[in-house]
C-alpha cells in the first residue's frame, strides 16, 4: 500500500524506512509549513541553560529538533512519543516517553512530582489550555514558549498515486487542501485527529495509537494485507 503522510516540509525523516518494515511505501504531503520565531527560541534556550526549569516537555519532534542541539544542559525531559524521543536522543538527551502519545497524559504521568516544579514547554503557536491548567492543578508552573507557528501551505495534496492518506494531526486535516477519492483509505494517527476528521465528515477507517508505527500495525491487523 502506498500511503500519503501529512508532514511538515522536510520533516519526514525515517517515515519511508518505517513503512517498509510494515510492508508499505509512503511519501510526504504538506498541508502545513513551520515559521520559526528565532527570538523566542534563543530566549528559551538561554532559560534552559540557566537552569530555569525542572522539566522540559517536548510535544512534537520539531521543537525537539530546534531546541536540543542548542542546549548545554537539560533537566528531566519528557517526549510525547517515540519519534520525538528519537530526535532528542540524536542530540544526547535521553528522554522519557509518555505511555500513550497525548499531551493529556503528561500530568498523570508525572503526578505529585510536579508540585513546586517549573515545566518548560517549547511548542507551536497552538493553544493547549487543558495542559496548562492541568500542570497548575498539580502544583506546577507551566512556561509555554511558542517557538514556531504553523501556516497552511495552500498546496493541493498530491494523492493520485496514493492508496491511503494518513493525517498526523487535527490541524493538518483541517487545513489540508484535498479531495477524497473513491477507494482512498482514510487514516488518523490518533483519536484527536480522528475526532477532527469525523467532525469534518471524513471518518477514518483506521485510527492509530498516536504513533506512526502503531498506526501501521493497526492498519495491517485491521484492514489489509500489506503490498510489497
Amino acid at each position: 500500500m502506498r500511503i500519503a503522510i501529512t508532514r511538515l516540509e522536510n520533516k519526514a525523516a525515517g517515515d519511508r524506512a518505517l513503512c517498509a518494515r510494515y510492508g508499505h511505501d509512503c511519501y510526504t504531503v504538506s498541508p502545513l509549513r513551520s515559521r520559526l520565531n528565532e527570538d523566542r527560541i534563543a530566549a528559551f534556550v538561554d532559560a534552559v541553560n540557566r537552569d530555569a526549569f525542572d522539566c522540559l516537555f517536548f510535544t512534537s519532534a520539531l521543537p525537539a529538533a530546534i531546541i536540543a542541539p542548542k542546549l548545554k544542559r537539560h533537566p528531566r525531559s519528557i517526549a510525547i512519543g517515540p519519534k520525538t524521543a528519537e530526535t532528542l536522543q540524536q542530540h544526547g538527551i535521553e528522554a522519557e516517553t509518555l505511555p500513550s502519545y497525548y499531551s493529556r497524559d503528561f500530568v498523570p504521568y508525572l503526578g505529585a512530582w510536579l508540585a513546586g516544579r517549573t515545566v518548560g514547554i517549547p511548542r507551536a503557536d497552538v493553544p493547549n489550555d487543558a495542559l496548562m491548567e492541568g500542570i497548575r492543578a498539580a502544583g506546577g508552573t507551566p512556561c509555554e514558549v511558542r517557538v514556531y507557528a504553523l501556516e497552511p501551505t495552500g498546496s493541493r495534496l498530491a494523492l493520485d498515486d496514493a492508496d491511503a492518506i494518513l493525517f498526523t494531526s487535527a490541524m493538518s486535516y483541517r487545513e489540508a487542501n484535498w479531495q477524497p477519492e473513491p477507494g482512498l483509505l482514510l487514516m488518523a494517527i490518533g483519536e484527536i485527529t480522528a475526532d477532527a476528521m469525523r467532525e469534518g465528515g471524513d471518518p477514518p477507517a483506521v485510527v492509530g495509537d498516536g504513533s506512526l508505527s502503531g498506526t501501521l500495525e493497526i492498519l495491517n491487523k485491521q484492514c489489509v494485507s500489506p503490498q510489497t
